[in-house]
Formats: structure tokens, C-alpha cells, sequence
């Protein structure tokens, strides 16, 4: 049974992946007009927010706060990056959102090791992405193959795949920067 305290982290893992979702990524660029024009990347801010709170939490509450999350978007709002409802399970996105559970699954163990470092940190967070991406591109192939589509696999995989992992491994790199307060709240001495 889930304690008070349990419940709370859950929640608070929810909240922060509904949020992250909802806010897209801008690079600002200026120009030599003194002008400034906003560079809009194509993912938003829920990987590094899943990566954070597995790393602040233990795997079972971000699982349940990410299957919740899913939950909400299939049946009750449109929270997902590009909509939501049962139609969305048909989109190349949910496959790819549903390669969040091996991520966490793998980012957890550096929850278990007692060197938790910024080269452990690098190689289980491109690991953890790169088992997303893989995870994605096998459901998104069985997908079209279900649906008789497989020529729109090789779109897919580069709109979906190619296209994202770039920014996705980037973005691991600012959070290199939270690892020493995670680890020092985490884990110092009572």
C-alpha cells in the first residue's frame, strides 16, 4: 500500500512531466538588427525532467507517475506533446513515449551504485537514450507493419529518430550541472 509520503512523490512526478510536456524548447538567436528571433526545437523539456526525477526518486514512483501521465493522456486530456486520446496510440510518437520505461529503467541504476559521478552519469544517460530511440523505432516498425505502412517507416525514423536524438543527448549535458546537489541531498549522512 502506498504511504502519504509515497503518494506525494507521485504527484509531484506527474505535475513535472504534465509541465515539462507543455513547454517546447527555444533557443534565442540575435541578429545584427538588434532583433532577437526565437529558434524553436522540435522537443520539449519531458526527458530531462524524466531523467531528474529518476535520479531525485526511486523507479516504482516514476513509473507510476509516468503511467498516470499516460493514463491522463490517452483517456482524459490532451497532454501529450502533440495531442492525445486513444488515437494517439496509433501515432509514432506513443511509441517512442513508450521507450520512457526502459530510460528509466536504466537511469535507475544509478540510483543503486555508490558512484554516482559524471562519467557514470554520461554513459547511462546516452545509453538510456539511445534504448528509448530503439525502443521507438521497433514498436514504430511493428506498427506500420501491422498497418501495412512500411513505407512511411523510413520517414518516421528520420523525423522521429534522427531528427531528435541530437537534441535529446544535448540536453543531458546542462544537467551534468544538478548531479553534485542531487547526489549531495540524496545521499549525505543523517
Amino acid at each position: 500500500m502506498l504511504n502519504f509520503y509515497k503518494l506525494i512523490e507521485i504527484v509531484v512526478s506527474l505535475q513535472s512531466l504534465i509541465i515539462s510536456t507543455l513547454i517546447p524548447v527555444y533557443i534565442p538567436l540575435p541578429f545584427m538588427d538588434r532583433s532577437s528571433y526565437n529558434f524553436e526545437i522540435p522537443i520539449t523539456w519531458q526527458i530531462p525532467t524524466i531523467i531528474v526525477l529518476t535520479l531525485i526518486f526511486e523507479r516504482k514512483v516514476v513509473f507510476r507517475a509516468f503511467t498516470i501521465y499516460i493514463f491522463i493522456g490517452l483517456f482524459l486530456s490532451p497532454v501529450f506533446h502533440q495531442g492525445g486520446s486513444l488515437g494517439y496510440m496509433l501515432t509514432p510518437n506513443f511509441c517512442y513515449l513508450l521507450g520512457v520505461y526502459p530510460l528509466i529503467i536504466i537511469l535507475d541504476n544509478l540510483n543503486k551504485i555508490n558512484k554516482f559521478n559524471t562519467r557514470n552519469f554520461l554513459i547511462n544517460g546516452f545509453l538510456a537514450i539511445g534504448t528509448m530511440h530503439l525502443t521507438g523505432i521497433l514498436l514504430n516498425f511493428v506498427q506500420l507493419l501491422f498497418y501495412n505502412k512500411l513505407n512511411i517507416f523510413f520517414y518516421n525514423l528520420g523525423k522521429y529518430s534522427f531528427g531528435k536524438i541530437g537534441y535529446h543527448l544535448l540536453m543531458i549535458m546542462p544537467l551534468i550541472l544538478i548531479i553534485k546537489p542531487i547526489k549531495y541531498f540524496k545521499y549525505k549522512k543523517r
